[in-house]
């Protein structure tokens, strides 16, 4: 009988691309990844990897053999949900990935309700960006993803991935407040009137970057971009000092008053922000808890903008 856990290896190596790569998601080293794979090769009766240059290049047998390791896998975890889903108790540790702005809104809150109600369910959080973060969770590295995508810029879908809609916020053009900035900045009344102002954007290559120089060229300027950081909280800050100006999502104002000038863009373009895990995974009580407490939360948020 083939050992699930090799299969799972094999799976890995589908997913990684390298033996090195496996090993460092598996914490195993490279030695013993390689020795488990052969040891599945004599197993399974069939050549499963051959050399591509520098890389593994996996076999069509190998192929059909990942596509019944992810079978399985998602099998087991379906038996771990239900298992879970027994107990009076809702416990576990489930392993989220989330965006800046989405941490700072709506995690605190939703760990809050998640303590009150599920006081033995522990919570493992990581900022990473919306589109790694996806096919991470589809590759088990996380059980439930906080994503965003831009309007006209779809995140990545993944089989077996479930997606639900957590809220949106509009997105708006922020200047330096009035008092104390500068003519050239004071003088915007419009995205077409900050064609010749000092931009921040986050960097290029992300979907909300792309979408920021659209915006602009629709508008019918190429953005002087001279302040480029993934971090909203430097947008924030280099707007409000009077140094720059951006498109803003209005999550990043939850907690603070904003310092800003916030004007509106036409057509209200919105931000979607959703929730993912593998559907797996759907019936395990301590996702679902997680889950209903963000969503809980974004509705509470709702009222702010």
């Amino acid at each position: 009988m083939l050992d699930v856990h090799r299969l799972s290896l094999l799976r890995e190596l589908s997913i990684r691309g390298t033996i090195s790569e496996v090993a460092a998601a598996m914490s195993y080293s490279p030695s013993s990844v390689s020795q488990q794979l052969s040891i599945l090769e004599r197993e399974a009766g069939v050549v499963l990897l051959r050399k591509s240059g520098r890389r593994l290049q996996l076999t069509p047998q190998a192929v059909l053999l990942v596509d019944h390791a992810t079978e399985l896998l998602d099998c087991l975890e379906r038996a771990e949900a239900a298992l879970a889903a027994s107990s009076v108790t809702v416990t576990g540790t489930v392993r989220l990935a989330v965006f800046q702005t989405a941490a700072l809104a709506l995690i605190p809150q939703a760990l809050q309700l998640l303590r009150e109600r599920h006081a033995k369910v522990r919570i493992e959080m990581v900022q990473h960006e919306p589109e790694t973060a996806l096919h991470e969770t589809w590759a088990r590295d996380f059980d439930l993803v906080v994503a965003e995508q831009y309007p006209g810029h779809a995140a990545p879908h993944y089989a077996g991935l479930d997606r639900q809609l957590l809220t949106g916020d509009a997105i708006r053009l922020a200047l330096p407040p009035v008092d104390g900035a500068a003519a050239d900045f004071s003088a915007v009344s419009g995205l077409d009137a900050a064609s010749e102002l000092p931009w921040v954007m986050e960097p290029s290559g992300s979907a909300s970057r792309h979408w920021a120089e659209q915006a602009c060229r629709q508008a019918g300027f190429e953005p002087d971009v001279r302040f480029e950081t993934a971090d909203l909280q430097a947008h924030v800050r280099l707007v409000e000092s009077g140094n720059a100006v951006a498109f803003l999502p209005d999550l990043v104002w939850v907690g603070r008053e904003p310092h800003a000038r916030l004007l509106g863009l036409e057509g209200d373009p919105r931000r979607t922000i959703f929730t993912a895990i593998r559907a797996s995974s759907a019936r395990h009580p301590a996702v679902r808890a997680i889950r209903s407490a963000l969503e809980e939360t974004a509705r509470d948020l709702a009222s702010f903008w």
